[in-house]
């Protein structure tokens, strides 16, 4: 790491502390620059309709799941400012490559070296009214001018599914679907299953209360497979791949299981793809596994206390603490399946 990144790097700590401490406040959104220039310019009277853009950088020191919530919600909320979406890339080519998100949009990079520039946002909280409006005064005081308006960082969006035909439309036309590759048979209804691990391990929950609301026993996992496998037909043969980390002994409970394969050892994407293709998914508390759902056309079996929303359709079914979920609805979704 060279002095300028480490210099960055301590700068953007010491930024994020003081959001911490003055989001609440008053004073926060007078720490922007874009602030100051709403309130010198708000009795603008211009007409110009100069193209703006409008973004949301991925964390780079975040998981894939976590920068893909960044990058939606910067394409959610570019819609609801009336603005034009630029695109920010994920902190790995690979990823670019493999989601395709990027196709077909404008670039930061290349708008900035087109005479646009950047200008940071607060951050609002959707269920205040007055924060979102803020941002929008500040966004319309500087029509007429070539700028891309940056997101605070982490800029939250509960309800990510309101980009879903968007996210699969670009999935699947990602110039990279033509290098998939699956180990899933044709011939049987693939089951999947994300059991968050890695960054939680047993025991370690109770250490950080951010982990409370995130950390589910294998023994939901189980119960909520079992509840799956008892409603699927036997006109057909089941595979199950569970995808986690971790040795094989960690997951004992799920060896009576006919036909499992556990993959513990394949990499993100290529898990990530198998969750997006599989007949039946069964997530875990995880942006990891919530996005593959989102883009995902088979049926999705969700935990149902999370802190992104789904999408009000037929296909996801959703799971109580308990493990426990609508049987009936299940059994419909696989008869639309099977026909």
């Amino acid at each position: 790491m060279t002095v300028s990144e480490l210099v960055g790097k301590i700068r953007l700590r010491i930024w994020y502390k003081i959001i911490q401490k003055t989001v609440n406040t008053g004073t926060y959104p007078k720490l922007y620059k874009s602030y100051w220039h709403w309130l010198l310019n708000r009795k603008s009277t211009t007409t110009d309709n100069q193209m703006r853009y409008y973004t949301a950088i991925p964390n780079k020191g975040a998981g894939i799941g976590h920068q893909m919530a960044n990058w939606i919600a910067g394409y959610w909320y570019a819609r609801q400012f009336g603005l034009r979406f630029a695109h920010e890339p994920f902190s790995k080519e690979s990823w670019e490559t493999f989601l395709g998100f990027g196709e077909g949009e404008e670039k930061v990079e290349t708008l900035v070296k087109n005479g646009y520039k950047k200008v940071k946002l607060p951050l609002f909280r959707e269920s205040r009214p007055h924060e979102f409006a803020l941002n929008k005064n500040i966004i319309d005081s500087y029509k007429g001018k070539k700028v891309v308006f940056i997101a605070e960082q982490d800029q939250f969006y509960r309800d990510q599914y309101g980009v879903v035909e968007d996210l699969r439309r670009k999935f699947f036309a990602a110039q990279e679907r033509s290098n998939d590759q699956f180990i899933y048979s044709r011939q049987h209804l693939n089951v999947a299953i994300h059991v968050r691990r890695g960054d939680i391990l047993p025991g370690q929950q109770n250490q950080n209360p951010n982990l409370v609301m995130r950390w589910q026993d294998n023994s939901y996992f189980e119960k909520v497979l079992t509840r799956v496998l008892a409603v699927i037909p036997t006109t057909r043969p089941v595979a199950i791949y569970l995808f986690s980390q971790g040795n094989r002994e960690d997951f004992s409970e799920f060896e009576k299981f006919e036909n499992i394969h556990f993959c513990l050892d394949m990499g993100p994407k290529e898990s990530f793809l198998h969750m997006v293709f599989a007949d039946i998914l069964i997530t875990s508390k995880s942006s990891f596994s919530y996005k593959p759902a989102l883009i995902s056309k088979g049926i999705k079996v969700c935990p149902e206390n999370f802190w992104h929303k789904y999408p009000k359709s037929a296909d996801y079914i959703l799971a109580g603490d308990n493990a426990l979920f609508n049987e009936e609805h299940l059994t419909d979704q696989l008869h639309q399946i099977n026909e």
